[in-house]
């Protein structure tokens, strides 16, 4: 079974240069294939048309879209999170939304310690230094004066217990950490203490987030939950924009209530000129790259491909709304 018509709505998403990856290998599973950079809110209907298949990494698709493109019968997610499909909607109409959950673990899980290099290590600061001249007029042999620390022995907090949240663990037991973990569904089998967020937010010396943007988690760090962690404590979040209220920790950054924050996500990307966290004190933001490793996003594309394959044969995967379609 082939597509009639497969819609890529914001292909320049998955490849900043052309050459990297590109989307021909979806040919062989459709009658026509169309491929769009990138696609406006206005434009959405327009360019799904009558389309059987939607592709996409953030483009939106609401019940009104939906209902204005009655033809889609499976849409495929360019990402882990989802949040950008009416899930709902897609349900009652008996689409299938398929994402690409796992894609990213070790790209991810490797720039939160990038992070965390970063804040107890200090190389890129001290690099900085020995290119300005300012080891060679050093008084003495070592030249030291920005903190570092061991991660052994500090508390890494967990907010978000799925692929990513339990490799970050792994990889912090090994460098000597306590991990201390919450999450709202209470897992199985966890060689860690399982506690309260609000326990998370005061033990914790490092703070990463790992989880889904819900209703729930929607400004999970906020004025309040700020207030709960150490002064010495940073910040990771390579989660959702939208699990920060941004005013808040841009507050908490400049009057030394958190000792840093490290972001690989805004609540509007790309960044916006005037988010207070532009120039919040020890504030580092990277634009959304925990992704975007070439081996990562040539996985991303294996698994949209094999769940679109899936569903044309009858046995769909990565099914994030139970639909199985038609």
């Amino acid at each position: 079974m082939r597509a009639k018509r497969i819609a890529i709505l914001d292909w320049d998403t998955m490849a900043y240069n052309k050459d990297e990856v590109n989307a021909r290998r979806f040919a062989a599973l459709a009658e026509n294939v169309d491929v769009y950079p990138s696609t406006k809110p206005e434009e959405t209907v327009q360019h799904i048309g009558d389309a059987d298949v939607v592709i996409c990494n953030k483009v939106l698709i609401t019940r009104e879209v939906m209902e204005a493109c009655p033809n889609i019968k499976y849409i495929g997610i360019l990402a882990t999170g989802y949040n950008n499909v009416d899930i709902e909607a897609a349900t009652e109409r008996g689409i299938p939304v398929c994402n690409a959950g796992s894609y990213s673990t070790d790209a991810v899980t490797q720039l939160v310690f990038a992070y965390i290099f970063d804040y107890f290590q200090r190389v890129a600061l001290y690099a900085m230094d020995v290119r300005l001249g300012v080891w060679e007029t050093a008084p003495a042999f070592s030249y030291f004066p920005y903190p570092t620390g061991e991660l052994r022995g500090k508390t890494l907090g967990i907010i978000g217990y799925g692929n990513i949240g339990k490799n970050v663990a792994k990889i912090a037991e090994a460098f000597g950490m306590s991990v201390l973990i919450a999450t709202r569904t209470l897992p199985q089998v966890c060689p860690y203490p399982v506690v309260t967020a609000e326990e998370v937010f005061r033990r914790a010396d490092v703070l990463t987030l790992h989880c889904p943007l819900t209703e729930q988690t929607k400004g999970l760090i906020n004025k309040q939950t700020l207030a709960l962690m150490k002064e010495t404590a940073i910040l990771i979040n390579t989660s959702r924009g939208g699990t920060v209220v941004e005013a808040d920790l841009a507050d908490a950054l400049n009057h030394d209530m958190l000792a840093g924050a490290y972001l690989d996500v805004l609540e509007k990307e790309p960044m916006s000129p005037d988010t207070p966290l532009k120039g919040a004190k020890n504030c580092v933001i990277t634009p959304h790259i925990g992704w975007t490793p070439l081996d990562t996003r040539k996985r991303l594309l294996d698994i949209t491909e094999d769940n679109l394959r899936g569903w044309l044969g009858g046995n769909p995967q990565h099914v994030v709304n139970g639909v199985s379609g038609s």
